[in-house]
């Protein structure tokens, strides 16, 4: 690795560093060491460090703000690239439409927006991911997600090839993309149709949805965002509170006295003490309702890196 590590230093490519802690880079701040860590400086650079990978045939994985993913505290083998800083550029183009780096945080890019009167990102005024990641996961809130603004989303694929897919490319559904199964890729930037507005309203109509989110979601407390999928039509969050298990704890690991649906670190939490919460979850919800609870979350243990 340190072979590796040097070539791409001496490239210029970005951030290099080995056995670089995981926590850092996760909301949960739970996850060891990736072998080779790399932010790169741009979308060029991201495409070397992906050339000299393959070539080298160690294992991939890009990851953004980290606030989907619960990782093995053994950490992962081979490369972690985190799209950051030097992804998060973002231009304004003609008819409201704005084209923003993979790298750009979702609750900024919302925030902006939202004081330049531009409608749309009020709904991810909360989410405390990247676009990237959102777009993988065609994040949503409140009634949208990002299917419902994307025009078009710039893919970095594994053989290389750079190309830009329509919002039909993309075949979104809830919480899905064509990037998690059938056609796997890396969105290294994205498109978004937003429209002009009342400045005021939309600045308000953001604020109400944040104020509802620090009222209802323990994001003081690191976590992962919501744990489960929505079996719909009803909600993982009301389910777990229907079964009397908000508080529930497993280790440093609990589950969130404000939103069932939120698992915490309290401090010492490993990743075996989330996944064991996760597993009694799943085993209660289903002796009680008879309902399958999916994991929304991104697990990702050391062999399956």
């Amino acid at each position: 690795m340190e072979q590796v590590k040097q070539k791409l230093i001496d490239l210029n490519i970005g951030t290099v560093k080995i056995d670089e802690p995981l926590l850092k880079h996760t909301t949960m701040k739970i996850g060891g060491p990736a072998d080779l860590f790399i932010e790169p400086n741009g979308i060029d650079e991201l495409k070397t460090a992906l050339k000299i990978l393959k070539e080298k045939q160690i294992p991939i994985r890009v990851i953004g703000r980290g606030s989907n993913l619960l990782i093995d505290d053994q950490g992962i083998r081979g490369a972690v690239i985190k799209m950051g800083t030097g992804m998060d550029h973002i231009e304004e183009k003609d008819n409201d439409v704005i084209r923003v780096g993979a790298g750009y945080p979702l609750v900024k890019l919302a925030t902006i927006m939202s004081r330049q009167g531009k409608r749309g990102l009020a709904f991810a005024g909360g989410i405390p991911g990247s676009v990237g990641g959102a777009v993988y996961m065609n994040a949503g809130a409140h009634g949208s997600d990002v299917s419902n603004i994307l025009t078009k989303a710039h893919i970095l694929f594994p053989d290389g090839e750079l190309k830009w897919l329509t919002n039909k490319d993309m075949e979104f559904s809830y919480r899905t993309s064509v990037l998690q199964q059938r056609r796997k890729g890396y969105c290294v930037e994205a498109e978004f149709q937003l429209e002009t507005g009342d400045k005021e309203s939309i600045i308000k109509e953001m604020k109400h949805y944040k104020d509802y989110r620090r009222e209802t979601q323990p994001w003081n407390n690191p976590c992962a965002g919501s744990i489960f999928r929505n079996p719909l039509p009803q909600y993982a969050g009301q389910l777990v509170e229907k079964a009397g298990l908000k508080g529930y704890k497993i280790g440093g690991a609990k589950i969130s006295d404000l939103h069932g649906n939120f698992i915490v670190n309290e401090g010492d939490a490993t990743f075996q003490d989330v996944m064991e919460l996760i597993q009694f979850i799943q085993k209660t919800i289903w002796d009680k309702f008879e309902v399958k609870m999916n994991t929304e979350v991104e697990i990702v243990k050391q062999d399956e890196a």
